[in-house]
């Protein structure tokens, strides 16, 4: 009867052979981690912001429509009060989206900041890895080609 051949231990000798390291997966995985909460956090913040001028915005806009909705004593005065109100809504219109704008400009000022942050850290760890992995690689070729 044929034997067959145990690959089991020819893996584990060639595994040995080259061995891996995972502290660089390790650290991959934690800068990850760490980039994504710092991203999470600008934009929660942004989002907290934009909710609060959104429902300032709403009050006041509400609290308007009750003054334009009162009765008046003459038709010229329905007129008026539709006029303050369009105009005091442009105008808080116009500081709304220029809140909004900033809050923006904000939030991609803090990404483009970290995303060059991690992006020199990975390169960083990047140029380690490879160099630590081609140190062990040319060391296990060294003690191959010694056998």
């Amino acid at each position: 009867m044929a034997k067959t051949q145990d690959f089991t231990a020819m893996m584990k000798d060639m595994m040995g052979a080259f061995p891996v390291d995972t502290t660089a997966m390790e650290d991959a995985f934690k800068s990850t981690a760490a980039l994504n909460e710092k991203l999470t956090s600008v934009a929660l913040e942004a989002a907290e912001k934009t909710s609060e001028i959104s429902n300032k915005w709403t009050k006041d806009t509400l609290a308007k429509l009750a003054e334009v909705s009162k009765a008046k004593a003459e038709p010229a005065d329905y007129a008026k009060a539709m006029s303050d109100f369009a105009s005091a809504s442009a105008e808080v219109a116009a500081e709304n989206m220029a809140a909004f704008a900033e809050i923006a400009k904000k939030v991609q000022m803090d990404t483009v900041e970290l995303l060059m942050a991690a992006g020199k850290d990975m390169t960083e760890d990047a140029t380690a890895a490879v160099k630590k992995a081609t140190e062990e690689v040319t060391a296990a070729a060294k003690k191959a080609a010694a056998k």
